[in-house]
């Protein structure tokens, strides 16, 4: 049965190398993907599944099903489709959401023996304010026996962790005044981002290891010679888990309010992106993909261990069922992801034969979940021990 299932996605490899390749061709940023989102839903629907579109108001976000007449679990694929301001593709959206459809044409060949449901997440804007966020708030994946996907890269690695991830805006109000013939009359919101970053630069000393503080000022006054009344600040706060970064949230924010104090600015907070939650691996679904990528003739010695890669969306299903997100080797030099060489690398035949691959690996781990006697209850299991009360 899991070679029907290869042998599915074999069959469709050109049509979805097409479609890699449109959406690589028609780069778009987050909550803007129309023509992905077309292109991928009009597959599936072309394939027999149901597709409902802009889940909870997002235009771009869609889930797609397919019910078997048999009960039996529900195996969930995850696309991502957005791409990065400036460098287009250079994450691999466009193969990580071809990768999903295609596991899912695949799996469709047998759920009717296994029995079951596949569901197909269309997942905007991972790179900023991802839509895996508000989805996984909903419970829309509170019903799912397994989500998974997979992410391409230079190498083969296993599912690992992610970083949880806060992004926080800090806005200061002061008053503008002539630099040169009136600045006692001014106060001066540049110096309290200025201090803010000092502050910071302070604080990681007293900070874990694991921990990432790192931002830019986006607004830092108009003319030299008129005092800014005005300048605000974004960073990313990031570190191993959600309690460690709540804490150092709470650390951060006292630097700021202490900057506000020392200049006499007004200061907002706010987020301005999706706060991300750590990956919570599920291991033996993750031991399930590498068993398959072994079985489609990668040696155990290409397959590394799962390192942290910074922050994803993912992070936040995998609180609410088991979830994946191992690498795909999609390019044979060290090409790093956010790179124009690793964009044009993922264009290639190369990258399009390892999307094809990561499709089958994927497909294969769900059709073992489903099928193979305890499996299942091995993977529950091991969700309920990641995921404890107070965790």
């Amino acid at each position: 049965m899991k070679q029907t299932i290869w042998n599915t996605i074999e069959h469709h490899a050109d049509a979805l190398k097409e479609i890699a390749l449109f959406i690589g061709e028609h780069p778009e940023l987050g909550h803007e993907e129309v023509l992905a989102c077309g292109k991928l839903t009009d597959k599936l629907r072309q394939h027999g599944f149901r597709v409902e579109t802009g889940i909870l108001g997002l235009d771009t976000a869609f889930i797609a099903m397919y019910e078997s007449d048999k009960p039996g679990p529900t195996v969930a694929f995850l696309c991502e489709y957005d791409a990065l301001p400036g460098l287009g593709h250079a994450c691999g959206h466009h193969l990580i959401c071809t990768m999903g459809i295609g596991a899912a044409i695949g799996l469709k060949s047998a759920i009717d023996t296994t029995g079951g449901t596949i569901r197909v997440y269309g997942t905007p804007a991972e790179e900023t304010k991802g839509a895996k966020v508000p989805m996984a708030e909903a419970g829309l994946f509170d019903d799912v026996d397994l989500a998974l996907m997979a992410h391409p890269f230079h190498r083969y690695e296993q599912s690992g962790s992610s970083l949880a991830m806060d992004a926080l805006q800090f806005e200061y109000y002061g008053k503008s005044a002539h630099a040169a013939a009136n600045p006692q009359d001014g106060v001066n919101a540049l110096d309290a981002v200025l201090l803010l970053f000092n502050s910071l630069n302070a604080l990681r000393q007293q900070l874990e290891s694991h921990t990432r503080i790192h931002g830019v000022i986006t607004d830092g006054g108009k003319a030299p010679n008129i005092i800014p009344d005005y300048a605000c600040a974004q960073f990313y706060v990031r570190s191993a888990n959600r309690p460690y970064t709540d804490e150092t949230v709470r650390k951060v924010i006292r630097c700021a309010e202490g900057a506000a104090l020392q200049t006499g600015c007004t200061l907002k907070t706010s987020n301005y992106e999706y706060s991300y939650d750590e990956l919570r691996t599920n291991e033996p679904l993750s031991e399930a993909f590498t068993a398959n990528l072994h079985e489609l003739g990668i040696a155990a010695d290409r397959v590394f261990s799962g390192q942290d890669h910074g922050s994803l969306d993912l992070g936040n299903v995998s609180r609410r069922c088991p979830a994946i997100h191992p690498f795909v080797q999609v390019v044979d030099e060290p090409f790093m992801l956010h790179t124009p060489e690793f964009r044009d690398h993922a264009m290639m035949n190369r990258a399009l034969d390892g999307m094809i691959l990561g499709a089958k690996a994927l497909a294969g781990t769900a059709y073992d979940a489903v099928a193979t006697p305890g499996m299942l209850e091995r993977i529950r299991l091991a969700f309920e021990r990641t995921n404890k009360p107070g965790q």
